[in-house]
C-alpha cells in the first residue's frame, strides 16, 4: 500500500468537515439569555424570540436538500451539494469536490479529480475514493470511518467531530448564535430570490464546545490548544430564515493561521425524502484497518 493511498484516505476525512459545515458549533438546545434592548444591546430579545421559532421550524422539518462552499485557509476550498436527513441521528449523501488547497492537491496527486461521494449513517460515514484509490486497496471505492473512532484518530478533536458528525443539523446553526450572546437582527434581504430575515452574532468556539460537548477537562483543555494551533478564536455566522421560520442560508466566517475560514450553506426542500445505503461490505475497507496494514508495511522495511 503507497503512502499516497494513506494520505488519500486521510484527506478523506474531510468529508466529515462537509457535513459539519452544513451546521455550526451549536449547544442542543441553543439556550441563552434574554436581556438586552431591541437594536442597542449585545442580544436583541425580539431576535432571540424570533430565532426560537427558526429553531423549532427548522429542525421540526426533518430533511433538506443543502448546497454549499467551503475554504479552511491554504489547507482546503470545496464545493458539496446533496440531502440530509435528521430524524433518528444523521443520514445523508453528498457529492464533495476539492477546488483547491492541500487536501485538494493530495486527492489529484493519488490520481482522483478531486470529486468525491460521501454517505453518512447515523454511527459512521463512507466516502468513494474512486477507481485510482481502488487500485491500492483491492478493488475496493469505499472507506469506511467509525464516529467511535474519530476520537482515537484525532484525539480531543476527533471527539468533538464525532458529536457534531452525529448532531449536525441546519438548526445547530440557529443554537449557535442563541448561545453565543450575541445575536441581532440585521435586516430584510431576498436570496435567490426568497425573501428572508437576516441575523448575525460571533460565537467564542472554545467557549461554546465547553459549555456544550462531553469532554473532560483534560480533552477539552487539549481541544483548546488544538485551536489556538490552528489560530482559530472566533466565528461570526450569520443565518438567513424565510417568512416559514426555515433557515434558508448560512454562513461562517473566521481566521485560521492558513488563511479564512468561509463556509456558505443554502438549504431547500425542507422535508424531501433521503435515502441512504450502506456501501457493499465488498467494496468497503476500514480507514483502521488501512493504518494497520500501513503500520504493519513500515515495520516490516
Amino acid at each position: 500500500m503507497t503512502i499516497n493511498t494513506v494520505r488519500r484516505a486521510g484527506v478523506s476525512l474531510a468529508a466529515a468537515a462537509a457535513l459539519i459545515s452544513v451546521a455550526a458549533c451549536g449547544g442542543p438546545d441553543g439556550s441563552a439569555g434574554s436581556s438586552g434592548a431591541d437594536g442597542g444591546g449585545a442580544v436583541s430579545t425580539r431576535a432571540v424570540a424570533a430565532l426560537r421559532l427558526v429553531q423549532k421550524e427548522t429542525g421540526g422539518a426533518e430533511s433538506a436538500r443543502v448546497e454549499g462552499t467551503t475554504v479552511m485557509g491554504s489547507s482546503m476550498s470545496m464545493k458539496q451539494s446533496g440531502a440530509i436527513d435528521w430524524t433518528d441521528g444523521i443520514t445523508g449523501a453528498l457529492e464533495i469536490t476539492y477546488t483547491g488547497g492541500t487536501m485538494g492537491d493530495a486527492l489529484k496527486q493519488a490520481g482522483g479529480d478531486g470529486t468525491m461521494r460521501a454517505r453518512y449513517l447515523k454511527d459512521e460515514y463512507y466516502a468513494n475514493m474512486g477507481d485510482a484509490f481502488a487500485a491500492n486497496v483491492g478493488g475496493k471505492h469505499w472507506i469506511r470511518y467509525g464516529y467511535a473512532d474519530l476520537a482515537e484518530l484525532a484525539g480531543a478533536s476527533g471527539e468533538v467531530m464525532r458529536e457534531q458528525m452525529q448532531n449536525s443539523t441546519p438548526q445547530q446553526g440557529v443554537n449557535a448564535l442563541l448561545a453565543s450572546g450575541d445575536v441581532k437582527k440585521v435586516g430584510q434581504e431576498d436570496v435567490r430570490g426568497v425573501a428572508t430575515t437576516h441575523y448575525s452574532g460571533t460565537v467564542d468556539v472554545a467557549e461554546l464546545t465547553a459549555e456544550n460537548s462531553a469532554l473532560d477537562a483534560g480533552q477539552l483543555a487539549d481541544f483548546k490548544k488544538q485551536l489556538e494551533q490552528l489560530g482559530i478564536t472566533t466565528e461570526t455566522v450569520d443565518i438567513w430564515v424565510d417568512q416559514d421560520n426555515l433557515l434558508v442560508k448560512k454562513t461562517e466566517r473566521g481566521e485560521t493561521k492558513t488563511g479564512e475560514l468561509n463556509s456558505t450553506v443554502f438549504y431547500s426542500d425542507y422535508g424531501t425524502a433521503v435515502t441512504v445505503e450502506k456501501p457493499s461490505a465488498g467494496d468497503t475497507v476500514d480507514f483502521k484497518d488501512i493504518l494497520k496494514q500501513q503500520g504493519s508495511t513500515a515495520g516490516a522495511s
